[in-house]
């Protein structure tokens, strides 16, 4: 069960291309390969389980222990594990939960993908100061990308301290379409297939796989976790408008014994009888529509268990208003008018403690939306704090048993 991770001096150096790229190569040579994600991301970990047809977990040293990062790590095969923003990047103020926490954690090397485009030389000093920078975090070699020509590939390699693995040339068919919360979805690409089939043949061409293979270390052996479930028999909403469900936490309760059943409110699928309703989150406001015009779905809600987080609670509450500033009735179980006709941004981990409901306790999770609160009435759901622990407004809301918030929840938080 060897590993290694691929992580960047910064973001947008093209570290999650470079992944899907080489996975979709391993895969292509018959070879057992697998994906996973630093940190709190729903949509990257799609495109790595479509690039190589194995499970992507996400392993959030801020929000989980190492215990169950290293069960979650733990499989058959190569495990590349892509990086999120810099390497030493992470949460206030130290820097915790970073890529490099996981190194640190793993005991993984590390490969420093580097976008080249705007530099020759200066890759010497920028390397070799990510090199030295800890000695508990081993950067083992460089992958260039966004190579000019031959001549620029060569001034590069003369000049970085580290054996450089690969130099992968600039190219527009490796731009991927993204919107507000990153990359467009892996199931509304048409074009995955051919992308992810070009982006392997360009890593296995400009890539040298063998050497990067060589560099993984052993993976420790682990038991993936198990989470206590917030109810017996749960009912998921799963389609384009509530994609963002970790699966960490889905397998956590069904291997405590739960039972997990999907259902498609675009298609306006009633929720299936259950002890809970889990409406994840996703992208409804771009399905505004389509939700307040599905009857027997909104109706399916009344009455019952009802957990929402991000987009599933603006569904949850009585409207939400589009970018477009065109106002849809939603399920009407909370007091919430929500809009994206003026965005804003919210971002952070959060420390979170739940008095009510199916997720009482003490929670690590993460806020990422645009959305702006028109209005929210009502006892809340969440007491919390950002990753600092400084207190912030209590967050979420509930009216007897429906309740959410706009926080991802990620793991139990031992306190």
């Amino acid at each position: 069960m060897p590993g290694l991770i691929l992580a960047a001096p910064s973001s947008g150096a093209g570290k999650t291309t470079v992944t899907l790229g080489l996975l979709r190569a391993f895969r292509d040579r018959g070879e057992a390969v697998r994906g996973a994600k630093s940190g709190p991301d729903y949509i990257d970990p799609r495109f790595h389980e479509a690039a190589c047809g194995a499970p992507c977990p996400n392993l959030d040293a801020w929000a989980m222990t190492p215990e169950a990062i290293a069960g979650l790590a733990a499989g058959p095969g190569l495990l590349l594990i892509e990086g999120a923003m810099g390497l030493f990047d992470g949460a206030p103020p130290a820097g915790r939960g970073s890529v490099a926490d996981l190194s640190r954690m793993l005991d993984l090397p590390v490969v420093l993908v580097v976008d080249a485009a705007r530099m020759a030389q200066s890759i010497g000093p920028l390397v070799a100061g990510f090199a030295g920078h800890d000695p508990r975090v081993r950067v083992a070699g460089v992958i260039l990308n966004r190579v000019g020509s031959d001549r620029h590939e060569t001034m590069l390699r003369a000049a970085c301290p580290l054996p450089v693995l690969g130099a992968v040339p600039r190219d527009p068919g490796l731009a991927a379409p993204a919107r507000h919360l990153g990359l467009v979805p892996a199931g509304e690409r048409p074009d995955l297939n051919a992308y992810l089939a070009h982006a392997g043949a360009t890593m296995a061409r400009d890539v040298d796989l063998e050497a990067l293979a060589a560099l993984a270390a052993p993976l420790p052996e682990a038991a993936p976790p198990v989470f206590a479930p917030p109810a017996q028999r749960i009912a998921i909403a799963r389609d384009a408008a509530f994609a963002f469900a970790y699966p960490h936490l889905l397998d956590g309760w069904r291997r405590a014994g739960a039972e997990i059943v999907a259902f498609a409110p675009l298609e306006d699928e009633p929720a299936p009888e259950a002890d809970l309703v889990y409406l994840p989150g996703g992208y409804p406001e771009l399905h505004a529509g389509r939700i307040a015009a599905a009857g027997r779905f909104l109706a399916s809600l009344k009455d019952r268990p009802v957990f929402g987080e991000c987009g599933g609670y603006m569904v949850m509450g009585d409207g939400l208003v589009d970018a477009e500033g065109t106002r849809h009735a939603m399920a009407g179980l909370l007091r919430l008018e929500t809009s994206f006709a003026e965005r804003r941004l919210h971002l952070g981990y959060r420390h979170l403690h739940a008095l009510h409901g199916p997720f009482a306790g003490h929670w690590a999770g993460h806020e990422f939306h645009y959305a702006t609160t028109l209005r929210a009435d009502g006892p809340p759901l969440f007491e919390a704090a950002d990753a600092e622990g400084v207190a912030l407004p209590a967050m979420g809301l509930r009216d007897g048993a429906a309740m959410g918030s706009f926080a991802h929840l990620i793991a139990p938080e031992a306190m």
